[in-house]
């Protein structure tokens, strides 16, 4: 009886919850559309989340495509195509390492930060004094938050497939010595628009779901300071869950769409 409850009410709330999320999925299309569209704030949220977040996702690219090319080299090496390593970096980075890493980075980074910060703003009330204001903070704080999440999440994966390239470009000249020109166009030779646009347009849904989940997990908090904690926590963790799905469900259809 007891393991009959338990899974009646689990599976009540989990209706429950797609039932809120749906609502709030509709709420967030709808004031798109109205008008007054902050403007100053969506510029502000790019500014915030781009640039707060670049630091990480050049860093993080380098080492990825540095640590990747001295692991490939040696085995590599052993069937005689070293010359090859520029262009498997490149396809790898490209199509499927540079988009699911930089989405899990700013899943754990974007995520937490809006709905921590959705989160106080729900404790203290301000989203409340908003409404009595005459503001409308599903426009103001969410709209802007999840647009901009969506607009800057691919342009930090491009920026962190380049630093990418730079470290196999460092990693290469570690234990040989490939001229700059040589290396970059052994790369970019390899690369076909067949490769980026799918790895750009999932990287839209990346940040799509990040800004989602952050801001439904911060605004739709309960009361109390530990709320913050818990929202924060559990926008990383369904974020990053939601990057993997969506990862996969693109792979699935690019090779269905490209590869067959």
């Amino acid at each position: 009886m007891q393991l009959l409850y338990t899974l009646k009410r689990y599976s009540f709330n989990t209706v429950n919850e797609a039932g809120e999320q749906a609502r709030f999925t509709g709420l967030f299309f709808k004031n798109i559309f109205k008008n007054g569209f902050e403007w100053n704030e969506f510029v502000r949220q790019c500014y915030v989340i781009g640039y707060g977040s670049a630091g990480i996702v050049l860093i993080t690219g380098f080492i990825i495509g540095f640590v990747l090319t001295l692991q490939s080299q040696p085995t590599m090496k052993e069937f005689g195509a070293e010359s090859f390593v520029p262009s498997m970096v490149a396809i790898s980075v490209i199509r499927e390492i540079g988009p699911v890493i930089t989405g899990l980075i700013c899943a754990g980074k974007i995520a937490s930060s809006i709905g921590a910060e959705l989160g106080s703003m729900k404790v203290s009330e301000q989203i409340e004094a908003m409404e009595v204001s005459g503001t409308n903070p599903m426009q103001y704080l969410v709209v802007t938050r999840i647009l901009a999440c969506t607009l800057m999440v691919p342009l930090l994966t491009l920026f962190g497939d380049a630093m990418a390239l730079l470290g196999g470009f460092a990693g290469n000249n570690i234990s040989g010595d490939i001229t700059a020109t040589l290396y970059f166009n052994k790369s970019l030779q390899s690369i076909d628009f067949s490769d980026l646009i799918p790895a750009i347009i999932k990287t839209v849904f990346f940040g799509f779901a990040i800004g989602f989940v952050g801001c439904y997990k911060g605004y739709n908090s309960n009361k109390g300071t530990e709320s913050v904690g818990i929202a924060a926590n559990t926008a990383v963790v369904t974020a990053s869950i939601w990057v993997i799905i969506i990862d996969a469900i693109a792979v699935q259809i690019t090779s269905l769409v490209l590869y067959q």
